[in-house]
């Protein structure tokens, strides 16, 4: 499994992707996204087309941002378009919020049988999605709007995308139980010193990633993500003070390979 966290930013000299995480995508095996806060913004249209599903955690706008663009990229006539894979309060967002002609066209009207922008398939929590030798299983996580994390499998290998949450269980129940896990990538939000914030937008600090690592109770990678770039510094910081042996600090456009 080759899974790659897109760049959503550039270094100062423009020579390479920059640490500072704005956006959220992941894109798997280039033909698999999760969410798309910014793989629309990849500088490969033809990149893009690849991707054939995409699956959305929530509807905050750093996760579904760049959506329009992806489904636009991978159009293609006479082919059946990108499949939106998300829970039915996401969909209905989508629907009424982007995909409305005042935002965006409504490529949902705009689909055909013979021909389509996109269709969605509503995601239930704990019920898995099987394609082209995946395993994708959605799990509630605690955040303040509806959100899903995922397991996502494939022969050889497993990896946990947390999403945004605050102090969670079922994801880390389920990845306990799940075999050939290589990774989770989880979200350290704020410093420590945010701690008030972080409960309220149901976030995790450095010092609450800590105790979620604990929960995994797995010798895995833990990958730090989702970390707010104006306290990126200071945050890369307190994690590295932990001295967590198996946590790491995300890369972006360098591809993870499990």
């Amino acid at each position: 499994m080759k899974v790659t966290l897109v760049p959503s930013s550039v270094a100062a000299d423009g020579s390479a992707p920059a640490s500072i995480q704005h956006l959220t995508s992941y894109l798997i095996d280039d033909s698999l996204v999760i969410d798309a806060g910014c793989v629309g913004l990849l500088d490969d249209p033809e990149k893009q087309s690849q991707v054939r599903r995409a699956f959305l955690s929530h509807t905050h706008l750093d996760h579904i941002a760049s959506l329009p663009i992806l489904v636009e990229n991978a159009y293609r006539a006479n082919r059946a378009g990108i499949t939106i894979h998300a829970s039915e309060y996401v969909i209905a967002c989508l629907k009424t919020n982007m995909f409305n002609w005042d935002v965006w066209p409504d490529f949902v009207a705009l689909s055909t049988a013979e021909t389509s922008f996109l269709r969605f398939e509503t995601l239930e929590p704990g019920r898995s999605v099987s394609f082209e030798g995946f395993v994708v299983t959605p799990i509630e996580v605690n955040h303040v709007v509806p959100t899903l994390g995922f397991v996502i499998e494939d022969e050889t290998s497993a990896i946990v995308v947390s999403s945004d949450t605050g102090p969670t269980e079922a994801i880390w129940e389920r990845a306990r139980s799940t075999k050939n896990l290589k990774a989770v990538f989880l979200e350290a939000t704020f410093p420590a010193e945010m701690q008030r914030l972080a409960e309220l937008s149901k976030h995790l600090t450095t010092e609450t990633f800590a105790r979620e690592v604990e929960k995994i109770d797995r010798s895995v990678r833990v990958i730090a993500v989702h970390i707010k770039a104006r306290y990126h510094r200071q945050v890369v910081t307190e994690l590295e003070a932990y001295r967590l042996a198996n946590v790491e600090i995300g890369r972006f456009g360098v591809p993870y390979c499990f």
